[in-house]
């Protein structure tokens, strides 16, 4: 639960609550252009921001950088709310705020996804919204793609492309143990034998010589040739040729 967020050293908790009679009569004197008038309004609806982002709470952002975005949306909707529309004002805000703080979220998702796929799951998603409301329980794809007259895979795709990507280290619980999503992941490359194999090496690495390891380094490790090693280090490739043999017989024998 959010129950403080400081900006510009102010702390929103303290923030004065407006009634609806005097959102009512500061609307007048904004719509007159009294700036005094806007940013009393601004401050006395901060709370309002905050209880939006209480959604967004579970998610690895920010919070101050989301209060600064859902502040922008807050401001939109002070500038495009029309007195005669006849709601309260938290009514058109909210969803004004939401749609501000989710566009920051997309556009700033590492994982760049098209502008017409992100379109097409929103538009899944107000789908999903109005048949949950409509039928009071939650649809399902086949329903969302009949809905907006897609394909159920098309669907399916554009959900997965706007879902957030997952930590490795992100923790998964199970049976009272704590786990990581990276210890339920395969890797054939860096398997334990070859993480034993490495430190083998590096072992056997330990008990050459300097010339002996810059040698093997150079041949195994960085992909040179005897000749180039034999010029960088000023002898002969056969001198190159006799040591690498010897430096490898003697690993050898630390693996037997």
């Amino acid at each position: 639960m959010i129950r403080k967020v400081e900006i510009s050293n102010v702390d929103t908790s303290k923030l004065p609550v407006l009634s609806n009679k005097d959102k009512d009569e500061l609307f007048i004197k904004i719509k007159n252009g009294d700036q005094e008038a806007r940013e009393t309004f601004i401050n006395g609806n901060l709370r309002l921001v905050l209880s939006v982002l209480q959604r967004f709470s579970g998610r690895c952002e920010n919070m101050d950088d989301l209060f600064q975005v859902g502040c922008v949306g807050l401001i939109k909707s002070i500038d495009n709310f029309d007195l005669s529309l006849n709601v309260q004002f938290s009514t058109y805000a909210v969803p004004m705020i939401i749609g501000e703080i989710r566009r920051y979220l997309r556009d700033n998702n590492p994982i760049r996804v098209s502008r017409s796929i992100r379109d097409l799951a929103y538009k899944a998603l107000q789908a999903k919204e109005k048949l949950t409301k409509e039928e009071g329980k939650e649809p399902t794809i086949d329903q969302i793609a009949k809905e907006i007259g897609v394909d159920r895979e098309e669907i399916v795709f554009s959900f997965e492309a706007i879902q957030d990507p997952l930590s490795l280290q992100e923790p998964v619980h199970n049976d009272g143990t704590e786990l990581y999503i990276m210890d339920q992941v395969s890797d054939s490359k860096n398997t334990d034998e070859k993480w034993a194999d490495a430190i083998t090496i590096e072992q056997a690495m330990k008990k050459l010589n300097e010339r002996e390891k810059m040698i093997i380094t150079k041949r195994f490790f960085d992909g040179r040739t005897q000749m180039e090693v034999a010029n960088e280090i000023g002898i002969s490739q056969a001198q190159v040729s006799r040591l690498e043999k010897d430096a490898i017989f003697r690993i050898k024998k630390l693996y037997k």
